[in-house]
């Protein structure tokens, strides 16, 4: 084991549109963050939506960096190629009685709640009513057998009674006692098949030996569940900095629909890369 690793962190965005401000921002404070410290600046592509990802997407994220003037060590990660990977943490969960399957539409849920009266409401939108927790392994496989196709979520009750008190550390607030259970029993695989972004970016920050994730505060609550999939993994537990978050000028959180705050659109509209760097109140890159 490496007693002290080397100051690692990443960039990890989705080629499902164009760059933004905000994403010109994460990247900087990540880039910036790991050049202090001699450290390495990885970047990440998060392409597990394999209907939304395009090739496209993904070349305008390497021109778009590169003309603002940020570069990055050269091992790149897709998640593309790791589906294998994932889907192997999430069969072991469920072997471990830890994750079970879920047959509920969204809208059997939504009916569920209205049923019940009320649901108490965690990062993610009302938790899931616990529908399917209790069923058999007869009964699933019943359901299996005849063509029903799950979702896997998380038991969190059994798996924070597993891992015990847990607690996670960002720069900025200090140390943390994860609350994982503010997520119910989130998803973990999709039932198109595919892992969930908690799985995969738990994996992904220990395969590329993060130390410290940059990311943005809209990103903090997850935390608390990344903290729980890393202890029952046995993972690694890299330090996190959430950094603030960039906005329109309505007060609106940047998205990939915001085309005015686009770096390819304001490439096009002849700004320099100095220009943008100075909307976000920042000089060019060292």
């Amino acid at each position: 084991m490496v007693d002290n690793p080397r100051l690692t962190t990443r960039f990890a965005p989705s080629p499902s549109g164009w760059l933004h401000l905000g994403h010109a921002y994460s990247a900087r404070f990540g880039c910036d963050v790991a050049r202090a410290g001699n450290g390495r600046f990885l970047l990440r592509i998060d392409d597990l939506d394999l209907v939304r990802s395009r090739p496209e997407y993904e070349a305008g994220i390497f021109e778009d960096l590169a003309w603002l003037g940020l570069d990055w060590d050269p091992d790149i990660r897709r998640e593309s190629n790791h589906l294998a990977d994932y889907q192997a943490v999430v069969d072991r969960l469920v072997g471990e009685e830890l994750a079970y399957p879920c047959f509920c539409s969204r809208r059997e849920i939504r009916a569920e709640i209205a049923r019940m009266g009320a649901a108490p409401h965690g990062p993610e939108g009302p938790h899931y009513p616990g529908t399917c927790r209790g069923l058999t392994t007869a009964e699933q496989q019943d359901r299996i057998g005849a063509g029903a196709v799950p979702a896997i979520r998380l038991d969190t009750e059994k798996a924070m009674a597993k891992t015990g008190p847990l607690t996670w550390t960002d720069r900025e607030v200090g140390q943390i006692v994860a609350q994982p259970d503010a997520f119910g029993d989130p998803v973990i695989g999709r039932k198109d098949g595919g892992a969930a972004y908690h799985i995969a970016v738990v994996i992904d920050d220990a395969a590329q030996a993060v130390t410290l994730v940059t990311r943005g505060q809209d990103l903090f609550q997850s935390t608390h569940l990344h903290r729980l999939l890393q202890a029952l993994l046995d993972l690694p537990v890299p330090e996190y900095w959430h950094h603030k978050l960039i906005h329109d000028e309505a007060g609106n959180r940047l998205a990939k629909r915001s085309d005015a705050a686009a770096i390819r659109t304001l490439r096009a509209d002849g700004l320099s890369p100095e220009q943008v760097w100075a909307r976000l109140g920042l000089g060019p890159p060292e």
